[in-house]
């Protein structure tokens, strides 16, 4: 049997709130800030090179956690760098790439679109040939969707859900909502315009929020906004005893801005990303993935009823992990990080 403590975690104490009032935390709320800093370790050490075991956390070691920050995760890193950022910057065309990728959140279906319908863009788009090499995968036993969260299928009047997020992409550039989301006041405006979408719940519009506003055509702070996903609201009923009427995005709030004095209390020397300070959408995935690590390390505390971690880490990936983050964020990235 692992032991699935790690030593030195200090008892729960109560969290203060910006207020000033306190909350009563659980075992779970330790293990966020000691899950933060730890897999921002791990981070750090592959980025740097450093062989593997990336840490001596034995469930770390046996299963799938995202990176603290989620502009650093595999597939966001990709859609910064190889979706957003390369081609034309017209507003039109970076919404199109962003929400065709998005829609499908899988590299491999977006290489696949690349190399067979030539360059993914809205002036030379072609449902009907696009549509025939999702078809094609399918029918070979390819998977075309991320399984990282649920893409409802939208009701466009086709009968694949592939063709119906097609026509959809379609519906939105012709409804001329890229040139809305552009001219948006604010990230929950453009959330706002997002979940109007037909299928964009809530947690999903959020998420594609965040994507455009990697991009040149939107420029807001990501400690504006939030909004909890199922995960996280699980991870904050975990993590305390009781809220104090605060509403969840409230606890975010509220965790985001004391980051610093929590790391520093539990003697955590967190290194942020090249100078940048967790935001509130990190935080909010960071109760996510507590709520998963908790499932393994308290699975007598209570949260949304899963039970079990579904994806195991079986075989590190030893590749080098080139960073690329949007320039305008002008992050203190070495050059050895970069390559």
């Amino acid at each position: 049997m692992l032991n699935l403590r790690p030593p030195g975690r200090r008892a729960p104490q109560p969290f203060r709130l910006s207020s000033g009032a306190l909350l009563a935390t659980t075992p779970v709320f330790e293990d966020y800030w000691y899950f933060a800093y730890e897999r921002q370790e791990m981070f750090f050490r592959r980025v740097e090179g450093t062989s593997t075991p990336w840490t001596r956390d034995p469930i770390l070691r046996a299963y799938r956690f995202t990176n603290p920050y989620r502009a650093a995760d595999r597939v966001s890193q990709y859609l910064i760098r190889n979706v957003i950022y390369k081609g034309s910057q017209a507003t039109e065309e970076v919404f199109f790439r962003t929400l065709l990728f998005k829609l499908f959140n899988r590299i491999e279906t977006w290489e696949l679109l690349l190399e067979r319908c030539g360059p993914l863009t809205w002036n030379f788009f072609d449902l009907k040939s696009m549509n025939t090499v999702l078809d094609e995968a399918v029918l070979t036993g390819s998977k075309i969707y991320s399984s990282a969260y649920m893409m409802p299928a939208p009701n466009c009047g086709a009968a694949k859900k592939h063709t119906n997020h097609l026509h959809l992409l379609a519906k939105m550039m012709k409804d001329r909502l890229p040139d809305q989301v552009a001219t948006s006041a604010s990230l929950c405006d453009v959330y706002v315009r997002l979940r109007a979408v037909p299928s964009f719940g809530d947690f999903l519009a959020f998420q594609f929020a965040i994507d455009l506003n990697y991009s040149e055509m939107l420029d807001f702070s990501e400690m504006d906004f939030v909004v909890a996903g199922p995960g996280a609201q699980s991870g904050i009923r975990k993590a305390f005893a009781n809220v104090g009427g605060l509403s969840n995005e409230e606890i975010i709030r509220e965790v985001t801005e004391a980051a610093e004095r929590e790391f520093a209390q539990r003697g955590h020397r967190f290194r942020n990303l090249w100078g940048r300070p967790l935001q509130l959408v990190d935080c909010q995935n960071l109760f996510c993935e507590v709520d998963k690590y908790s499932r393994v390390a308290h699975p007598e505390i209570e949260g949304n009823g899963r039970a079990r971690i579904k994806r195991r880490y079986l075989s590190p990936d030893h590749r080098c992990l080139p960073q690329w983050y949007p320039p305008k964020w002008a992050l203190s990235v070495p050059e050895e990080a970069k390559k």
